[in-house]
């Protein structure tokens, strides 16, 4: 069984603000995933951006709020 990280949790209002955050993500290596957005949390998408924590801040300055509007991060 895998063990639990604690993780930073970014949602997004579309699935393709979630496709171009992880196309941005991906081209300048920022650690992460999109996972489907767990059952605790509300989101409009159904997709999130998952990522160690102590990697939060690489994805909060990517620029992704202009292009990839995120909700909120968890």
């Amino acid at each position: 069984m895998r063990q639990k990280q604690l993780k930073c949790v970014f949602t997004f209002s579309s699935t393709t603000a979630a496709m171009h955050a992880e196309s941005v993500c991906r081209a300048r290596g920022i650690a992460g995933r999109l996972i489907p957005v767990p059952v605790s949390i509300s989101a409009a998408c159904g997709l999130a951006w998952a990522m160690p924590v102590e990697h939060g801040k690489d994805f909060e300055n990517a620029g992704l709020e202009y292009s990839a509007r995120y909700e909120r991060m968890l």
